[in-house]
């Protein structure tokens, strides 16, 4: 790609306009005949390249069950394994237990290898997109995998990896060594959506074997801050109890979100490990950051941030975007306008049956609304109706008013994520309005999600239409 002053600004001017896009998708349609149909009829100048990922949701074709778009090969890969699709470079991996984790699904293509020369001839940015994925198959694929595992509160291994844990730590750091020396590409975006364990029980099932992460490491992490191990354990079991109780609408005598309180009162330790285990992931971005910067300082770095800082206050407290701002030359906020009906229903519906139980799920979707700036449709209606573009808006401004000019945010964009029968699709219309407000909120650029093998085409091509409404 020609350099400019603005790594996010092409030679003419265009804004940066990147694409998610798995290997199937060069494999299935061919590399040459897919950069073209980016660059000419998406106006897409930036490849973002699902190189390292277990994930169906970022790798393989369609996600079996959805309808398949209207390109490429038209059946399901339900045989999808996923990995590393770059060449594995042993010499960097002296630090690490981690065995074998490339991917088999297309022989030994190297996919950044593929994609790069011809991009770049093209004039578009390639980008390294890498997703952390703890929550797959990792531990039973990937040699040695299980010795990362986080340790619950009751001393089993859980199914997640830990931040502190050293094999991990420098697997992750092997990774991006190998990939920064080894490739002229020209960014790396780094996703990792999961979040804290207090975060995790108030929105999902509230299971002790999510309670994490109580190994060596992070003990003696929290020694070192004072925290008290045994005293974080209680709190946090008595927390599981509660919320336990509370989806079968056992009420306490002074109410839910009382007893919520009071139980973080009673055991501050809870709070303080929350803390410790979010510092530990912004941790490992900061030494990402370090890393990659140490060996290419014109390589741009950034975070892919989840669509729970769109829904829940507690997970936006933690993502603080000023103090990830000095290791982050960009962040992807995301703002998938279409499928957060569905998804902040659900999310509130949780909610609903624990912390705010107390009240009718209609009278506190307005209190949160306010709460995280968002006037969007009715509960009974938001699975059907999505969010609109103002949404993208207004999560771009706030970002942007948080980090201003130090920062680049690209929001990314929802291009048919699948949601369930009856519930909201995207449209062109949609799509483009979504463009148009990102840029409207101070955008530097748009990251098109999830993957172009789950696109349909009249929606892709409707951001070519947005961009000749944003000025330059």
């Amino acid at each position: 790609m020609a350099e400019t002053k603005d790594p996010y600004r092409t030679a003419t001017g265009a804004p940066f306009v990147g694409i998610q896009v798995g290997a199937v998708s060069f494999v299935d349609e061919g590399t040459e005949a897919v950069l073209d149909l980016f660059r000419e009829q998406a106006g897409v100048n930036a490849v973002l390249l699902a190189c390292h990922t277990f994930d169906r949701g970022t790798g393989g074709r369609q996600i079996p069950g959805h309808p398949l778009p209207d390109h490429g090969v038209q059946e399901y890969d339900r045989n999808f394994q996923g990995g590393s699709f770059a060449t594995i470079h042993p010499q960097y991996y002296g630090k690490t237990v981690v065995g074998d984790f490339r991917a088999p699904d297309h022989g030994d293509l190297d996919i950044v290898e593929e994609v790069m020369g011809p991009a770049h001839r093209r004039g578009m940015w390639v980008y390294t997109w890498i997703n952390e994925n703890p929550h797959g198959p990792i531990p039973r694929l990937v040699p040695n995998f299980p010795k990362t595992l986080e340790i619950d509160v009751h001393g089993r291994r859980a199914h997640t990896p830990c931040f502190n844990n050293p094999d991990y730590k420098y697997w992750w750091l092997s990774i991006i060594e190998d990939y920064t020396k080894s490739y002229a590409f020209d960014g790396t975006a780094w996703c990792s959506e999961r979040q804290g364990p207090l975060g995790s029980m108030i929105g999902g099932q509230g299971a002790a074997s999510g309670i994490t992460c109580f190994c060596e490491h992070c003990r003696a992490l929290a020694h070192e801050r004072g925290t008290n191990v045994e005293r974080a354990k209680r709190g946090f079991l008595e927390m599981a109890g509660f919320l336990a109780a509370a989806r079968r609408d056992e009420r306490p005598i002074d109410g839910y979100f009382v007893t919520f309180w009071r139980i973080l009162l009673e055991y501050p330790e809870v709070l303080a490990w929350e803390k410790l285990w979010t510092d530990s992931q912004h941790g490992i971005y900061a030494e990402i950051y370090g890393t990659a910067k140490a060996i290419r300082r014109d390589v741009q770095v950034g975070w892919h941030v989840m669509h729970h800082n769109s829904f829940s206050p507690f997970y936006r407290a933690e993502q603080d975007y000023q103090k990830l701002a000095p290791f982050s030359d960009f962040i992807k906020v995301v703002a998938y306008h279409n499928c957060a009906g569905p998804r902040y229903a659900g999310y509130h519906r949780t909610l609903a049956r624990t912390i705010f139980h107390d009240a009718r799920p209609e009278a506190t979707l307005e209190l949160m609304y306010g709460i995280l700036g968002i006037d969007e449709a009715p509960l009974d209606r938001l699975p059907q109706a999505g969010w609109s573009a103002d949404y993208v808006r207004r999560e771009t401004a706030r970002a942007v008013a948080n980090v201003g000019d130090r920062v680049a945010i690209l929001p990314g964009i929802d291009i048919d994520i699948p949601t369930g029968p009856e519930q909201a699709k995207c449209i062109p219309e949609g799509t483009a309005a979504a463009v148009r407000a990102a840029f409207d909120g101070g955008a530097r650029g748009v990251i098109l999600s999830r993957k172009y093998s789950e696109m349909q085409l009249a929606n892709l091509f409707a951001v070519k239409d947005a961009l000749a409404h944003v000025r330059r």
